[in-house]
């Protein structure tokens, strides 16, 4: 195994007294299927890749161990499926967030590679926030809806490239971990839901296949570029909050802290 010190679970002690980093990248993801085509893990590999990636191009950033387990009751129709409780992940959030707290590290992104995990981390970092509000916590909870505003509009071919295990998600994971993936198998179904609303589904009303979406237009040259403007639009806004020291108040709120606390007015 080659070493990486970007990767926390690689670190020794006087690894980190050597060249301590000031602030953490979490990914989340989770075990479940995606079809004929890709892995059970393409949630938990293609957040860690993509953190690594990131982490790279910002100093004194390095990468969490990715939580591979999530919030899949959903999916759990289609093998191979292994889920956390709600409030059981919520709560790993929350104890991974007062640990690092406790390392006494104030800047913490979650890159985020699961729907199902969206609701936990809202729970726990807001809860984690209001206990340490010096702590700063920024997150990319969906980064296929990210790239939805960075690529033109007539990118993807098909459900504008959604889907689990879809366009979008086959392409990118040929650009982070090609051997893994067997796109010769691509099979998905794209769901006729109504508009306006939002269905709460069981994976299995939806497809038949354990994927969604039409994986079948997905390509390693479509992967290379969403992974190309994903990385540097994360790495950019790393960088800039850097460069603020991660101060991202409104002018007014700052006048006012200068004048005391809102209590006192």
């Amino acid at each position: 195994m080659e070493k990486n010190l970007r990767e926390i679970q690689h670190q020794t002690a006087a690894d980190y007294q050597a060249e301590p980093f000031e602030k953490v990248i979490l990914p989340l993801g989770s075990l479940e299927s995606h079809g004929p085509h890709l892995p059970f893990g393409t949630d938990s590999l293609t957040a860690y890749l993509l953190a690594l990636e990131v982490a790279r191009r910002v100093p004194k950033t390095a990468v969490l161990p990715s939580l591979p387990y999530g919030m899949s009751e959903v999916y759990r129709d289609f093998s191979f499926t292994v889920s956390l409780r709600p409030e059981t992940e919520t709560a790993i959030i929350g104890d991974i967030l007062e640990s690092v707290y406790r390392e006494g590290i104030r800047r913490v992104c979650i890159l985020n590679g699961h729907d199902g995990n969206i609701p936990s981390i809202e729970i726990a970092t807001r809860t984690v926030k209001a206990a340490h509000p010096e702590m700063k916590i920024v997150s990319v909870d969906a980064w296929w809806n990210t790239l939805e505003k960075l690529l033109p509009p007539d990118f993807f071919e098909v459900w504008n490239g959604l889907g689990h295990g879809g366009e979008g998600e086959l392409s990118i994971a040929l650009a982070l971990f090609p051997e893994l993936c067997e796109p010769e198998n691509a099979r998905g179904v794209v769901p006729r839901l109504p508009p306006y609303i939002d269905v709460k589904w069981m994976f299995s009303e939806l497809t038949d296949c354990g994927a969604t979406g039409d994986p079948t237009r997905a390509t390693r040259e479509k992967g290379i570029r969403m992974k190309k403007i994903l990385v540097e639009t994360i790495a950019g806004v790393l960088t800039a909050l850097d460069e603020s020291g991660w101060d991202y108040r409104s002018p007014e709120v700052k006048e006012r802290n200068l004048r005391g606390s809102y209590r006192n007015e």
